[in-house]
């Protein structure tokens, strides 16, 4: 059976149910966690220096065919040179095929032919800041770009996906926007997809799709269906 392995933050409770739901039957998901409450930069420094490593090594001996490095904001903390050498690490020590999702959402929607973005977030400015340079580095306009202003992880996840919903139609609904991304992996903007995409009336992305695109794409050939 394909393993594809999965480094996030500790806290995180909702990317690997998402996972689990949209990888194919015979695909196994394994998970690393590094220490992380705190969704702020402060936070998120101290879980990619001090917490990264353990969870790289524990992952690695779980010999998985695919990796992820599923913190979508960690990923666009430090720049896209941190955040490609960061892949190039992961992959040298766990010998898989890597994806960060940062990078994985910048990809996807490019693919879909977007250019005008309206992004939101659970996060605090400080990290929407992240995200808002992660998506102009890949070519992306982001027309706008909102957060809920949550800087403790485990609350995230506890947001409905109608909030979701109705935070972005609060923001981008009439936007001359191509595509709505929603940012986190702890967020439950899968959920939250279909409403947006009726409230707002544009095409949705969220983090873990653009996780689960990228999976398909480096998965076995056999193992896609």
């Amino acid at each position: 059976m394909p393993r594809v392995g999965v480094v996030i933050p500790s806290s995180n409770t909702v990317m690997e149910v998402d996972l689990y739901r949209g990888v194919p039957a015979d695909v196994t998901v394994h998970t690393a966690r590094m220490y992380m409450v705190e969704t702020t930069p402060e936070g998120e420094e101290a879980m990619l220096d001090d917490h990264l490593p353990a969870a790289i090594r524990d992952l690695a001996s779980a010999r998985p065919d695919v990796v992820v490095f599923g913190c979508t904001s960690g990923g666009a903390l430090r720049g896209k040179a941190y955040e490609a050498e960061l892949i190039r690490r992961i992959a040298e020590e766990t010998g898989a095929e890597t994806i960060s999702v940062a990078t994985a959402v910048g990809e996807a929607i490019n693919r879909r032919g977007a250019r005008r973005v309206g992004v939101v977030t659970p996060y605090v400015e400080s990290l929407n800041e992240k995200i808002r340079a992660s998506l102009e580095a890949d070519g992306l306009e982001v027309v706008g770009i909102h957060g809920l202003g949550i800087d403790e992880n485990f609350e995230i996840a506890a947001v409905e996906p109608q909030r979701i919903a109705e935070f972005a139609a609060e923001r981008f609904a009439g936007a001359s926007i191509d595509v709505l991304f929603a940012s986190c992996t702890n967020f439950r903007a899968l959920d939250a997809r279909e409403r947006i995409e009726e409230l707002v009336g544009v095409p949705v992305m969220t983090s873990n799709l653009a996780a689960l695109e990228a999976i398909m794409e480096k998965l076995p050939a056999g193992s896609r269906a």
